[in-house]
């Protein structure tokens, strides 16, 4: 019997697998990639009595491969906060999913695990930028600010660390950073007894967005802003990290980061504003490679003849002046 982990590369799901593994430790094959590459099952074999613990990729854009590891007889538990569509049915499927925009796949796997490592849940919490639901466990687990502080800035870099458009873009390789992380039943314990690593992550966020803080607004007015990233790879690492720092300082507007790829077509971040995270799926959803969740979705590949339907999509989404 083979035990098979697949996860997405940024903080949540590693900090939701770093959970799982805690409580129950084993060893597993690791499936996994970068942020953006969620269609991850379709790298998965597997046979009757096989178990296979999914986090944090769209049972949407894994449906065909899914229904064929089902069909295999393995059992599949999946766990998620994305968009699913029709769920299949089958006794050999578990599935924990809740679209709440409030709700990350860290925070459904510490319900799951009754709060077992709830630290790390917090760190994911705040990596995929839910700052309100991540303090609130923080403060249940009488965790003072400066640990918080701390926590806070490790998910930060986590998540950063699994943008990009390939895996070479990467300071970690997401399986590499899994490993590391998972090692400590504390992420406290990780900062302190990892400094190097923690240093490289620090250093290159800060370097990457210290580079964005100089890109100017597309288009930008009360409700809305666009904001275009060069084909580097500092602004793939950036654009999802950058996405969040926005939507934070201007919590009433929603933003769009697009970064221009080698084809001439663009990676795209959106981010609904924070006081009112909805929409951003259902935008995204209108154009080719486009999914994600009501607070924050994205495309994979936006057309660049398609950049100004994208632009007047997201300003009448979100209200034009």
């Amino acid at each position: 019997m083979a035990v098979i982990d697949v996860f997405n590369g940024d903080a949540d799901g590693i900090c939701a697998l770093t959970q799982l593994r805690l409580a129950n430790p084993c060893d597993s094959v690791l499936v996994t990639g970068v942020k953006r590459d969620i269609a991850l099952l379709k790298n998965v074999t597997a046979d009757a009595g096989d178990c296979v613990t999914v986090l944090d990729v769209s049972l949407d854009k894994n449906r065909e491969p899914l229904a064929e590891i089902l069909e295999a007889g393995a059992e599949v538990f999946y766990v998620d906060h994305h968009y699913p569509g029709v769920i299949p049915d089958s006794d050999k499927l578990t599935t924990l999913i809740n679209e709440a925009p409030e709700i990350c796949t860290s925070l459904l796997v510490n319900s799951h695990l009754k709060g077992a490592h709830a630290d790390w849940a917090v760190v994911g919490a705040f990596g995929d930028n839910l700052n309100k639901s991540a303090l609130t466990l923080a403060n249940s687990l009488s965790l003072n600010a400066a640990d918080t502080e701390q926590l806070k800035h490790l998910g930060i870099y986590i998540n950063y660390n699994g943008y990009g458009s390939a895996l070479e873009d990467l300071h970690f390789h997401p399986a590499e950073l899994f490993q590391l992380l998972s090692s400590h039943k504390n992420p406290l314990g990780f900062i302190s007894e990892n400094p190097d690593a923690f240093s490289r992550l620090e250093q290159g966020y800060k370097q990457d967005m210290a580079a964005a803080a100089s890109v100017q607004p597309e288009k930008a007015d009360a409700h809305s802003a666009v904001f275009i990233l060069p084909d580097q790879p500092w602004a793939r690492r950036v654009s999802g990290v950058f996405s969040n720092d926005l939507a934070n300082l201007n919590p009433d507007r929603a933003h769009s980061v697009l970064t221009e790829k080698a084809n001439g077509n663009f990676l795209v971040s959106v981010r609904a504003p924070l006081t009112n995270r909805t929409g951003a799926a259902d935008l995204c959803r209108r154009f080719p490679t486009g999914g994600g969740r009501e607070a924050a979705a994205g495309i994979n590949d936006l057309p660049a003849d398609q950049l100004t339907d994208f632009i007047d999509a997201l300003q009448s989404s979100y209200g034009k002046v």
